[in-house]
């Protein structure tokens, strides 16, 4: 029977908390910088289109209409290279995962997650703010400036939640990461408030508040993240003795595991003391630990639903229904309070289940039916607040808990043993193949249709083994447990 949640949660102390809330925070602030791009699409827009052809933009004369920032001769046109942009983003984001979850397991995580932050910032800097304040409008660079932010901001998640599985163990790690996973929709929600205070002034505003403010917040993880209890008193948490069992019940699935493991023995040093120095495994290791395959496919389906919403929602409650940007920034906040919702009670759920591959079958089969409600919403923004947030319960939820809870199992799994130097690869993987299918499908965002509910069936149909395994073992349990009785 799983502990309580008091239970597990007593056994934390304040470095802990602070661990927790550092993470969480730097988190915060590089989606808030990320959420402030598809905040101000359309601003963006009408600005890098002639104000003959929109409505939204303000009076230019002909010439500085014409010679100085027209980009495109149409909104259409400036829609589909913003698309562009967000494709160009999540391809080099899913290359810089893979590559920072291997150097962060190299490297002091601390380094380099305020080397993507710092970075990251500076970059949006350029990209957003110094680019109007100059009057640059340059389509090659614009490019070149979002590939480079993709590859910084990937140090980040990986090193997170790298962090995160160094200080919290296997026990109710569903329910801790699944509401320290809440960060990227606060982040979303941030964003948002602060693109729609002070977009009145311009969009370039909006880039120069939350990049500062990110800046600073790398510089406050920097001198004061602890990365492991190793750089305290605290003894260092152990690898998971079950942890793979969520992901593989049957026996002939542990026989592999234990096969896999005593493979993966053979590369270390045999006089080499494991405990003072684990070393880091491969990439290909890594990517043919069990559980691994599955849930980054899986992930790779559910990534492009739940980042369309992230990219194109407010652009798409503002040009659908006719509502105000700041309106529409406001509104869609209510898809990330369903996700924070989601993801913490779906969590704490596959936590006394003992299973995670269940509780997100069921949600994403039920966020299927949310989708089509969403697709048959009203231009009211009480009832389309309401749908979002059921939506985002149902797809964000499933998408924090495979990001974060699930890739640290699979990071911590006995089947590394020797090596706990796995989380950030692990992690990077699992974050990586999803950007890859989330950057395939970046485009506005219509009414959900028949490709979200594909790609959210095809999330079931990944994890599906994981899924009948996970059953089979309840089964056999629930049988044990009447014979004990």
């Amino acid at each position: 029977m799983p502990p309580s949640c008091c239970g597990y949660l007593s056994q934390y102390t304040h470095h802990h908390l602070v661990t927790f809330l550092l993470t969480f925070f730097s988190y915060v602030l590089l989606h808030a910088s990320r959420k402030t791009f598809s905040n101000v699409k359309v601003s963006i827009s009408a600005q890098w289109t002639p104000s003959i052809q929109n409505d939204s933009a303000a009076t230019f004369s002909p010439g500085e209409t014409w010679e100085d920032n027209r980009l495109f001769t149409d909104e259409k046109q400036a829609t589909l290279f913003l698309g562009a942009l967000d494709s160009i983003f999540l391809f080099s984001y899913a290359v810089g995962l893979y590559l920072s979850g291997v150097i962060g397991d190299r490297v002091n995580l601390r380094y380099v997650l305020c080397f993507g932050l710092c970075g990251s910032a500076a970059v949006e800097f350029l990209f957003g703010t110094l680019t109007e304040w100059l009057h640059i409008y340059n389509i090659y660079l614009y490019c070149g400036l979002w590939v480079l932010n993709g590859l910084l901001q990937s140090a980040v998640w990986p090193c997170v939640v790298a962090v995160m599985g160094n200080w919290f163990g296997k026990t109710g790690r569903g329910f801790v990461f699944g509401l320290w996973s809440a960060c990227a929709s606060v982040g979303n929600i941030l964003g948002a408030f602060l693109a729609s205070s002070v977009l009145k002034y311009g969009y370039e505003y909006a880039f120069l508040v939350t990049s500062v403010v990110q800046f600073a917040g790398g510089v406050v993880v920097f001198f004061g993240l602890l990365t492991s209890p190793k750089e305290t008193r605290l003894s260092p948490v152990e690898t998971d003795t079950d942890s793979h069992r969520p992901l593989m019940s049957d026996e002939e699935d542990e026989v592999k595991a234990e096969v896999y493991s005593r493979r993966y023995q053979t590369v270390q040093q045999p006089d080499e003391p494991l405990a003072e120095s684990p070393q880091a495994i491969s990439f290909c290791q890594a990517f043919c630990l069990p559980g691994v395959l599955p849930y980054s496919l899986a992930y790779a389906c559910l990534k492009l639903v739940n980042y369309s919403f992230f990219f194109w929602l407010p652009f798409y409650l503002s040009n659908n229904y006719g509502w105000k940007e700041a309106e529409a920034d406001r509104l869609s906040v209510w898809y990330d309070v369903g996700g924070i919702i989601g993801g913490t009670v779906q969590g704490l759920i596959s936590d006394f289940m003992g299973k995670r591959a269940p509780v997100l079958a069921f949600s994403l089969a039920m966020a299927m039916g949310a989708l089509v409600g969403y697709s048959r919403s009203p231009n009211d923004q009480v009832i389309n607040a309401v749908l979002l947030a059921v939506t985002g319960f149902f797809i964000g939820g499933p998408s924090n808990m495979i990001s974060s809870a699930i890739s640290a199992d699979l990071g911590r799994q006995e089947a590394l043993r020797g090596s706990q130097e796995a989380l950030a690869t692990v992690t990077g993987i699992v974050d990586g193949t999803g950007s890859i299918g989330a950057a395939g499908g970046q485009h506005e965002l219509i009414p959900p249709s028949f490709v979200f509910l594909l790609q959210t069936g095809g999330s079931i149909v990944f994890i599906t083994p994981l899924l009948l395994k996970e059953l089979r073992a309840m089964w056999r349990d629930r049988r044990a447990l009447r014979h004990q009785l």
